[in-house]
């Protein structure tokens, strides 16, 4: 194997997903498990956590299990300290747990806008601290945030998501400025329009998808699978000098009109 090739295996590395039980989280976990990695599931249900994983294992993927709500910053603090003691270190970070709402904005309930920046902005910030702690220690590691094409497009009665997402790309950019000189890159992952559970009812939505497949230059919905290369450049040391950016997977989407 070549230097070069090599650099972009995690063999030996252990990454953290949050959400990662269903859709984009899940099939990250198998993308970088495929690269080397040792993934550690996370959900704020253990008894799903411990499925996924198990069933990752079947599968010839080291796969562990990290328990823990994003949105509960002590217990995610005790979650994370308590594992990298009795476990081992957490080298990769994919902050990818989220939630949609959908509503006009003007109508927009306020108690699913706080619920939004909770999970959506809030948890990164929450699980991103208490692992770059261990990571300034080490001077060493990657933080993958997932972004979205609403971090750069708006689209009526999502809002307040785009703005999560908007959130999301510029405290990437924070991480860097602050986290860099200790060996750690933070970088984004925007995915376009993927067929996921959370964009079911687009899926569904014949005259939405005939419109996304104009718009989008690649004519098509994303595969989830198709988000694993980039995810495993930004986690591998192929990337060492890469950070602060966001990386767009959306067919073309965000760069024509």
């Amino acid at each position: 194997m070549s230097s070069q090739t090599s650099s972009f295996q995690l063999d030996g590395r252990r990454a953290l997903i949050t959400g990662a039980c269903k859709g984009i989280g899940l099939e990250l976990a198998r993308g970088l498990g495929a690269a080397g990695a040792t993934v550690v599931i996370n959900d704020r249900n253990a008894g799903k956590a411990r499925l996924i994983a198990g069933q990752l294992r079947e599968a010839g993927i080291g796969a562990e299990v990290a328990v823990f709500d994003v949105t509960d910053r002590p217990g995610l603090f005790e979650a994370i300290n308590a594992f990298e003691a009795q476990t081992g270190a957490i080298d990769i970070l994919v902050n990818n747990a989220g939630i949609q709402r959908r509503a006009p904005l003007e109508d927009f309930d306020a108690n699913d806008w706080h619920d939004l920046m909770r999970v959506n902005l809030d948890g990164v910030f929450h699980v991103s601290q208490a692992v770059a702690r261990h990571m300034i220690a080490r001077r060493r590691g990657k933080i993958i945030n997932i972004c979205s094409v609403q971090s750069e497009l708006a689209r009526p009665t999502i809002a307040p998501y785009a703005a999560s997402k908007g959130a999301v790309k510029m405290l990437t950019k924070g991480m860097c400025a602050e986290w860099a000189r200790h060996g750690i890159q933070a970088n984004g992952l925007a995915p376009g329009y993927f067929a996921t559970e959370m964009n079911r009812a687009l899926v569904d939505d014949q005259a939405f998808s005939e419109w996304l497949c104009k718009r989008t230059p690649a004519g098509r919905w994303g595969r989830v699978e198709e988000l694993c290369g980039a995810a495993v450049f930004l986690a591998s040391s192929a990337s060492d000098f890469i950070n602060g950016q966001t990386i767009f997977v959306d067919g073309g989407l965000t760069s024509v009109v």
